[in-house]
């Protein structure tokens, strides 16, 4: 999916930002079709880099490529065309997988991402007009809100505009917490909502995908909280975990985790039970979470909570990754 937000931002930091999408493959490929990364000069702090179309030779020769395209732009003092390019990975780059990629590598500064709308972007690699089938792809995403693959179509390369489909809220900024948002909030179906009892409890650097939100009474803020939202709660204090639990039964949720072992969680569905709630409706917290497996670490929970959660989306949400 085509990230927006992420183009966005990287453009308002460092002023003309190269993108690099895998538009097609034939054989194996390390990314999906529509896997980007964006690359830019940080205006004299030398090259940098955002998101990944696989690693390794491809990646490389495709950052050099987009700092070339950039360098062109300084010069030209203008945004230089598309570039759809045909890798071949073994005989080009001595990769042993033997696919064909396709990428599109554009060049972007603020006017080029004040131009882009809607949920789906579409441009001509090719320099030909719009075919009726691109045509009927936007239509069909504005009037029924259809979202196609990303891929070329008759020479146009279209992609969804990447939006947050699962809205997730943390409760808890403590190492757990803070691990567990530095898994999750740059993957872009996620939404995140972070909340702990004071700002000064937030590390200083947010994910632009998180909304702090300070409350002295976390329990009373959950009694807002979108129903169709999962919830992980990681809080400091046992009491608090129940106060939140017991809220967030009573208001309705999609998912809802709890820190904690399996002691903690016989005591908390007892006294759930006594302040009125079903079993059936108890049950349907999960304590402990993640993969206790792979031990009390706080990112090795964090990888946990993130497998399980991603696990948990709707098939048509995953992407499946080819290698």
């Amino acid at each position: 999916m085509f990230d927006l937000a992420a183009l966005t931002a990287a453009v308002a930091a460092h002023g003309t930002v190269a993108r690099v999408v895998v538009a097609g493959y034939q054989g194996s490929s390390p990314r999906e079709v529509g896997a980007a990364m964006l690359v830019w000069d940080a205006k004299g702090l030398g090259p940098g880099q955002s998101g990944t179309i696989g690693g390794g030779a491809l990646e490389f020769a495709a950052a050099a490529e987009a700092r070339a395209m950039l360098a062109q732009a300084v010069l030209a003092r203008a945004v230089p065309p598309a570039r759809l390019s045909r890798e071949a990975l073994g005989p080009k780059l001595g990769q042993c997988c033997g696919g064909v990629v396709m990428l599109l590598t554009e060049v972007y500064d603020a006017a080029g991402v004040a131009a882009l709308s809607g949920d789906v972007v579409a441009r001509g690699v090719d320099g030909t007009a719009m075919p009726l089938a691109v045509k009927r792809i936007l239509a069909a995403a504005r009037g029924a809100g259809v979202l196609p693959a990303p891929g070329l179509v008759q020479g146009w390369m279209v992609e969804p505009v990447a939006r947050p489909t699962r809205q997730l809220w943390v409760w808890g900024a403590g190492h757990v917490g803070r691990a567990v948002v530095a898994v999750l909030a740059p993957l872009p179906e996620f939404a995140v909502t972070w909340v702990d009892v004071a700002a000064d409890r937030f590390p200083a650097d947010l994910h632009d995908g998180v909304t702090m939100l300070p409350a002295a009474d976390p329990a009373v803020l959950a009694q807002h909280a979108p129903p169709g939202a999962e919830h992980l709660i990681l809080t400091y204090s046992h009491v608090l975990d129940l106060a939140l639990c017991d809220a967030l039964l009573r208001r309705g949720f999609a998912r809802c985790g709890l820190i904690g072992s399996k002691t903690k969680w016989a005591r908390f569905r007892a006294r759930l039970a006594a302040l009125g709630h079903g079993a059936g409706a108890i049950a349907r917290i999960d304590c402990p979470i993640g993969e206790t497996a792979l031990g009390k670490h706080p990112q090795a929970i964090a990888i946990g909570v993130a497998a399980a959660l991603l696990r948990a989306a709707p098939a048509e949400q995953r992407q499946e990754t080819r290698a």
